[in-house]
């Protein structure tokens, strides 16, 4: 006899399933499906798994799921379960049939769901859709080894786009230009939370269009380089730019207020060029009718807790944390104020030798950086994914050196 229906609502069954989504390993979907059977994997948790996964599987990864469902199987077999004809039958589809081979040799993407999952306190933050969860569908690579590496899904991106989701107070009628934008994942979480403006780069053209696709995906408006054309700054537009030929005009013309770059730092080759641009970028002061709180010191300053119109919630890690409404602070009469733009990147420091080129280089391109990483940490909207290590990304915070200061870096990353 199944037990009563799972609820899809209950934290342990909303992981599994957005665990499944986004092809986590299959050990942590076993994981989670053990948890929502208080142990083991139950005849109510396999028709949970059927209803809310398995039988929603058109275009999926074929190997994917067969392989899930053997160790599903092999999992209840070995505790001497009784296991749902359903998934026996599906099983034996999959192992019969040629269409595993096709996917292999003839498809090198497939397709994901990354689940944001908003806690309950945090209806208030203005990223925070109503359901609780922004799930963003993504084409990506499956040769990450054979030079397809900008259509994958990094850590980074997915840090960066946490960042995005959990301080939409400095993105907030901002510009936004991504450097290296790969599958889109940042951009689109930038296009819900309604910024004035956001531009998607990339160097490599099979790379950007696998990003307009996820971006169609997604968001319907999107717009590439069409002269004559008048923008709409509704739309999220997709530009062609290799650091290394990009003109100084052509970077002076993108105007944006907050650059953003996710795994950028990664060849010494390419870092010249990057810091190039990043120079170009931020040696910019943009005109502005109102002056608005983006400074990190001013965000931390602003979230204190007052118990009235500000609440609290407790993430995963157990620190407090708090969801309040942007607070934009314009003068009575209207003065403009002048802003010079920052650049926020998140990279995994994978060589330290790369790494002090890059600050080497930023120093003598009188840029200044600030490590953040134990500063602005994103809440964890992504608690489901144990693939994703988060504590190994360094999120970095540069921008134009005042004159008379020397010391270009500071709070050293440890390595």
């Amino acid at each position: 006899m199944a037990e009563q229906g799972l609820d899809p609502s209950h934290p342990s069954c909303l992981h599994l399933v957005s665990a499944f989504l986004a092809m986590e390993p299959i050990d942590a979907l076993i994981s989670y499906a053990r948890v929502c059977g208080c142990g083991s994997i139950t005849e109510g948790v396999q028709q949970f798994i059927w209803d809310h996964c398995l039988s929603k599987t058109a275009g999926c990864y074929g190997p994917y799921l067969k392989n899930f469902l053997k160790k599903l199987i092999t999992e209840v077999e070995l505790n001497h379960g009784v296991v749902l004809g359903e998934l026996y039958e599906l099983y034996t589809q999959y192992l019969t049939s040629l269409k595993d081979n096709i996917l292999v040799k003839g498809h090198a993407r497939i397709c994901k769901k990354i689940s944001f999952l908003f806690p309950s306190g945090y209806l208030g933050l203005p990223s925070c859709p109503q359901s609780r969860a922004l799930v963003v569908l993504l084409q990506c690579s499956l040769n990450m080894l054979e030079g397809d590496t900008g259509c994958s899904i990094w850590p980074s991106s997915l840090f960066l786009s946490e960042f995005v989701l959990s301080f939409p107070e400095l993105f907030s009628h901002k510009s936004c230009f991504e450097v290296g934008s790969g599958v889109g994942l940042v951009g689109i979480c930038l296009a819900h939370l309604k910024t004035s403006k956001v531009i998607l780069s990339d160097g490599d053209l099979a790379t950007l269009a696998n990003m307009k696709f996820n971006l169609e995906l997604n968001y319907p408006s999107v717009e590439t380089d069409k002269p004559g054309i008048d923008e709409d700054p509704n739309k999220v537009k997709c530009i062609h730019l290799p650091w290394e030929s990009a003109s100084e005009s052509e970077l002076q013309g993108i105007m944006p207020d907050i650059v953003l770059g996710a795994d950028v730092i990664y060849d010494p080759v390419c870092l010249p060029h990057l810091v190039r641009v990043l120079k170009i970028l931020l040696n910019q002061i943009k005109p502005h009718s109102c002056k608005h709180n983006d400074s990190w010191q001013g965000l931390i300053q602003d979230r204190e807790f007052d118990g009235t119109d500000q609440q609290d919630a407790k993430d995963n890690s157990g620190r407090f944390v708090t969801s309040i409404r942007k607070t934009i602070h314009c003068g009575a009469s209207n003065v403009e104020s002048s802003e010079a733009p920052v650049a926020y990147i998140a990279c995994v420091i994978r060589n330290i030798d790369t790494f002090n080129c890059f600050r080497a280089l930023v120093d003598q391109a009188e840029l200044n950086i600030t490590d953040l990483s134990d500063t602005l940490k994103p809440l964890n909207f992504l608690p489901y994914m144990q693939s994703y290590e988060r504590a190994s990304i360094r999120l970095l915070r540069i921008s134009h050196r005042p004159t008379g200061v020397i010391q270009g870096f500071s709070m050293l990353p440890s390595i």
